[in-house]
């Protein structure tokens, strides 16, 4: 079985974060939420240095700690294509599935309430091809992929 997940081509990013920027105006996201972030990330010591860029969102997990984490049951992955979804309505504002995630997706706004990348899900049902930060990314650092366990977990 295989589902939906980014692939980041690292070496294809140019950092100018256009996909974060896209994602927060589609989305409307107050400030300090970010559904989608680019980092620049330094390896070695003077005068051996390199960076590298990732942009990072929810990874979409095969087995999501935050959907076993969530108490509220407010956090599910779809059978049909592994997108990891929150029910606004069902979350409490815990918390305790940012603690598990491990690229921090879970965002908290103002209400409180969860809030994390679904793929741009409303948009790709409506007929969109790809989420707003696929389509706009200029060097085409960013796609979508159908993955399976075993090459999501070399990711």
């Amino acid at each position: 079985m295989s589902d939906i997940s980014f692939l980041h081509h690292s070496e294809k990013c140019i950092q100018c974060h256009t996909c974060e920027t896209a994602c927060k105006s589609r989305r409307g996201s107050e400030h300090g939420v970010k559904l989608r972030r680019v980092y620049n990330v330094w390896h070695g010591g003077y005068p051996d240095i390199s960076s590298s860029t990732v942009s990072v969102a929810c990874l979409h997990c095969t087995e999501p700690a935050c959907v076993k984490t969530c108490s509220a049951g407010a956090i599910r992955k779809r059978a049909e294509d592994g997108i990891v979804l929150v029910d606004h309505a069902l979350c409490t504002g815990c918390r305790e599935c940012g603690t598990v995630c491990p690229v921090g997706a879970p965002q908290f706004g103002g209400d409180g309430i969860m809030q994390k990348c679904d793929l741009c899900i409303s948009d790709t049902l409506s007929g969109s091809s790809a989420p707003i930060c696929v389509l706009v990314c200029p060097t085409q650092a960013l796609e979508l992929a159908q993955m399976s366990a075993e090459e999501k977990s070399e990711q």
